[in-house]
């Protein structure tokens, strides 16, 4: 099984116009499936009138497509082979399709699908992956201006409460460096390996 160590940055989201049919789509990267189950009932508010949400997705060598009732083979395929095709990998690829009363036949519909991703991907900053944590940890409040100058880099999410919790995604090599640190001040509740992009 080969797994690519390439993903994208930035989450991208564009639309094209194929013979009066609408073509939405949505390129983030996830880190899991249920990333992609949370992100497509979320597409499914926000577009809810659509007329399919075909996907595909890589995490992990494992690659699922998806066709939400388009002729077999003619959507979710077509997404999949683009993202196979630029050895990406921790990425989900979603387009949207509003259709518009011209029916596209297959080759017009894999054409259509395989052009929407492209376009999307040409918008993407590819970045590399490198093996990384997910690290929550937990703090009392006296020790959060340490906590801060150890983190001072790094994107995290906080929550207040009797004590303080920081959730971040951190590279192995930066994590190695500060562990020490943490384990001084912190509990660390969780400390599950991922794949981050550089």
């Amino acid at each position: 099984m080969v797994i690519y160590l390439k993903t994208i940055k930035n989450k991208i989201i564009n639309e094209i116009i194929v013979n009066k049919s609408k073509f939405i789509c949505i390129l983030c990267m996830v880190n899991s499936k249920e990333e992609v189950k949370t992100i497509i009932e979320e597409c499914k508010k926000n577009y809810k009138d659509a007329t399919h949400y075909c996907f595909a997705y890589i995490i992990d060598g494992e690659m699922k497509c998806f066709d939400d009732g388009e002729p077999s083979g003619t959507a979710g395929m077509p997404i999949l082979n683009v993202l196979k095709n630029n050895k990406l990998n921790h990425v989900l690829c979603l387009v949207i399709r509003y259709f518009g009363g011209i029916k596209l036949g297959a080759g017009g519909l894999v054409r259509a699908y395989t052009n929407s991703s492209t376009k999307a991907l040409e918008k993407a900053e590819i970045a590399d992956l490198i093996d990384g944590y997910f690290i929550e940890i937990e703090f009392d409040y006296d020790d959060v201006k340490t906590i801060d100058g150890i983190l001072k880099n790094i994107e995290v999410r906080k929550e207040y409460n009797e004590k303080i919790k920081y959730s971040f995604k951190i590279s192995k090599v930066d994590f190695d460096s500060i562990d020490n640190l943490i384990n001084k001040y912190a509990i660390i509740i969780k400390k599950e390996p991922i794949l981050i992009c550089v």
